[in-house]
This record gives C-alpha cells, sequence and structure tokens, in this order.
C-alpha cells in the first residue's frame, strides 16, 4: 500500500523539536510498521530526517513567506493585515502545486492528511481518485488562527473546511472536544472517530528511571514542553515556591523554550528559586527519555481553559516514562489518568492543590511513587501506542466506503475545474 502523508502548516516543521513535529514522526514510523510505502509531502522540513526516516522519498511543497505576528480577523488596510492577506492567498493558491505533486508522484492508495487551514487538494485529490482520504484535525484552527496569528478572509477559511471535511472519508478526531467541534460541520457528521494521540514502546524502555535515577535525598518537579501561556508553567512555579520553602532537597527541572522563558526566568528569580530551577532548553525527541528519566514527578499544570481541545503528547510520554503524574482535571486528561491509580488529578490553574500535590508525593515512600509510575505505563502502553492508532486508521479507510464509478469521478473532475477557476477568479479579485 502506498499512502501519501500530507502536512501543509507551515507551524508544522515536520523534522523539528515540537510536539507537533514528533506526532507526524511518529505517525509516520507507525504507518510503516503496517507494511505500508508512506511518501511524505511537506511545506517545511526544518532539517534532516531521523536516520530510521532518512530512506523515506520526500516533496517540499510552496512554503509562504515569514509573517509578522498580527491579531487581525478582518480586512484592514494595515501593513501586517495586508500581508496577512496575501500569504492567505499564497496558501490558497499552493494547492495547486500539491495536487499537481499528487498527480505525478500517484497513484496512491491512500492519502493521509494533518488538517491545516488552507489545504484541500489531498482530500480533493483521493476523492477523484475513488480512494480513502484520511483527514486527521488536532485543533479547531480557523479559531485558533483568529485568536492567536490574525485571520483576514475568516470566510473562505471556512469554506475549505466544510469542503475537506465533506471529502475527506475518514475523520480522525484527537480528542472528545474535536470531535464536538467537527460535528458542527453537516458535511462532517457520521464520519468522525475519536483516536487519542500515542506513544512510540521503543522510544521509553524499562529501567532507564532506575539506571538514571538522581540521589535519593533530591527530589526533582519536572515539565517538558513549549513554554506558552496554555502550559500553565506560572501555576507550576508558583506551587514549586510552596514546598520548596520547607524543603530545599527540591527541584525544578524544565525542558523545553517558548515565548514564555523570559517571562519565568523573572517570576523565578521574584520567587528567590534561582538556584532551585534547572532550564534545560529545547532538546530533540531523541533526548526527552533521558530527561524523563531525571524525574521524580512529572507535571502537566494546564490552566483552566475555556476550550481544552488537546491530547496531550506530554502527559502520555510521562506515563510511558513510568513516572508518577500530577496533571490538570481538565479535557480528555481526566479520561487518561485515574486518579490515585494511574496518577494525581488536581483542579485546573490551582497553585494551592498542586503544591498540595507535590508535598504529598514528596512524602510517598518510593516504592509508592513507582508503583503508580508502573501502572501508568501499563496503562499506555496497553491503550494508547501509535501502533494501535495507525492500524485503528487503516481499519477505518479500509472500511470506508471509496469506489466510486466512473461518472461519479468524471462528476467530481467537472466539480474540480469550476472550483478552480472559482479559486483562481477570486485570487484575481483580491490581487
Amino acid at each position: 500500500m502506498r499512502i501519501a502523508y500530507i502536512c501543509a502548516d507551515p507551524g508544522v516543521p515536520v523534522f523539528g523539536r515540537k510536539g507537533c513535529s514528533i506526532h507526524v514522526q511518529e505517525m509516520v514510523r507507525a504507518l510503516r510498521k503496517q507494511r505500508t510505502t508512506v511518501e511524505l509531502f511537506a511545506t517545511r522540513f526544518d532539517g534532516c530526517p531521523p536516520s530510521d526516516l532518512q530512506a523515506m522519498r520526500t516533496h517540499a511543497m510552496p512554503l509562504p513567506s515569514p509573517l509578522r505576528r498580527a491579531r487581525s480577523t478582518t480586512g484592514s488596510s494595515t501593513p501586517v493585515a495586508r500581508e496577512l492577506a496575501q500569504r492567505e492567498q499564497a496558501s490558497m493558491a499552493a494547492n495547486t502545486a500539491l495536487l499537481s505533486a499528487l498527480e505525478n508522484e500517484g497513484p496512491f492508495d491512500l492519502i493521509y492528511e494533518r488538517y491545516s487551514l488552507w489545504s484541500f487538494a489531498g482530500m480533493s485529490y483521493a476523492r477523484e481518485a475513488g480512494v480513502p482520504g484520511v483527514l486527521e484535525v488536532n485543533a479547531p484552527l480557523i479559531e485558533e488562527q483568529a485568536e492567536h496569528r490574525g485571520l483576514v478572509d475568516r470566510l473562505a477559511a471556512t469554506r475549505i473546511a466544510e469542503k475537506v471535511f465533506h471529502e475527506a472519508t475518514v475523520l480522525v478526531a484527537v480528542s472528545n472536544e474535536i470531535k464536538a467541534y467537527l460535528e458542527q460541520f453537516s458535511t462532517a457528521r457520521e464520519r468522525v472517530h475519536t483516536i487519542p494521540n500515542g506513544v512510540n514502546p521503543d522510544r521509553f524502555l524499562p529501567g532507564l528511571r532506575q539506571a538514571r535515577r538522581s540521589s535519593p535525598d533530591k527530589f526533582t518537579v519536572g515539565f517538558i514542553g513549549t513554554l506558552k501561556p496554555w502550559h500553565g508553567l506560572a501555576t507550576l512555579v508558583d506551587a514549586f515556591a510552596i514546598p520548596r520553602s520547607r524543603d530545599t532537597s527540591l527541584r525544578l527541572l524544565i525542558v523545553g523554550d517558548g515565548p514564555e522563558l523570559s517571562r519565568l526566568v523573572h517570576q523565578v528569580a521574584e520567587r528567590g528559586l534561582g538556584s532551585s530551577v534547572d532550564w534545560v532548553g529545547a532538546v530533540g525527541p531523541e533526548k526527552i527519555p533521558d530527561w524523563l528519566a531525571a524525574m521524580d514527578v512529572a507535571v502537566a499544570p494546564y490552566p483552566n481553559l475555556q476550550r481544552f481541545y488537546f491530547s496531550p503528547l506530554k502527559v502520555l510520554e510521562y506515563m510511558a516514562a513510568g513516572l508518577p503524574v500530577i496533571a490538570s482535571r481538565i479535557g480528555q486528561i481526566e479520561e487518561l489518568i485515574e486518579h490515585g491509580a494511574t496518577g494525581w488529578l488536581v483542579p485546573p490553574g490551582d497553585v494551592s492543590a498542586l503544591a498540595t500535590a507535590l508535598l504529598q508525593l514528596r512524602a510517598t515512600p518510593v516504592s509508592a511513587r513507582e508503583r503508580l509510575g508502573a501502572a501508568a505505563r501499563r496503562h499506555v502502553l496497553t491503550h494508547h501506542t501509535w501502533d494501535a492508532v495507525a492500524q485503528r486508521i487503516l481499519e477505518l479507510a479500509d472500511n470506508s466506503t471509496h469506489a466510486r464509478p466512473l461518472s461519479s469521478r468524471l462528476a467530481t473532475l467537472n466539480s474540480r475545474t469550476r472550483d478552480q477557476n472559482e479559486h483562481e477568479t477570486m485570487l484575481k479579485l483580491k490581487g
């Protein structure tokens, strides 16, 4: 089976260090293990592929030019808004190159795409070719773009979303919250399946923590991830300060980088915690297990977000590493962790509750903490591996109704021609 894996989102460096990068790499690995050949079509690679993916064929798609930060959600004559509008048009126009690449490199037996805001060529190609088109949806991208980066042509983004949701034969939502979002679109109903993210057991070998365990006189609280506001690091710093004031053996290990770094460093200094906090910075995926092995407890301190639609890789990887985990009781995390059995849950954004949990785990015997971590590891390796995710997706694709008669394919071709003409006309009018 030949699979075209598409990632047209310029915010996802497929060979980078971000969580989304790890997601793409692990999905590709898992699909390749299912006796398939995977070819990767992406707009952004950021470096060389890992050694086990170097033989995979890759195809570079047009990458829109870098954009200054913008927050405009409606048309505007400001330079940033004009630049944003041009970028949106360029992203839509890139569908022509993607479609051409798929046609030149095909035929493919399955099209698998990580949903991105302006990309529709992959699902259109699958529908025309009569093969399954699987669309993986990780976030409500229209709302995200409008809130965090700026969105000029919301109508066009919505129309493209409706189009790709309609043309996909299988829609994979990484959480129930994303499933509910997709089902707001009438074109997506009846084809949405929740499949949470997974872990790669080969990255988290048993016994690594025992081999790398720090001094029993120290207790290391750890976090791994991008330093962004919605990861709740400010809450973690404030919570850590409480037990640290009573027990100087506590250390805070932060692995990652991001826009919140300077503010967090200032917060740590204000709390007088500078000598107790280790800043590692961003590391490659291959280094993550080693840093997890240096922790006694790992924390996912998410704040009380109004829309929590994530399937957090960090929590799954904490658990796979056999760590006791303290995480916010929110969204999918509450379904993943059984409080007291496979981890501890605390109210999101609650400094006092998080501090109490840290104090209680510090007072818990090492053997009991190890049992908690071992139960967490067993749970994710039984229910949440990337191999199981890939198997489930291929089963859904195999069972989907995708073969169509020639007359239907010709009708789709005519429809695509009309859509392309309309798209080109829209670009000319906006230009």
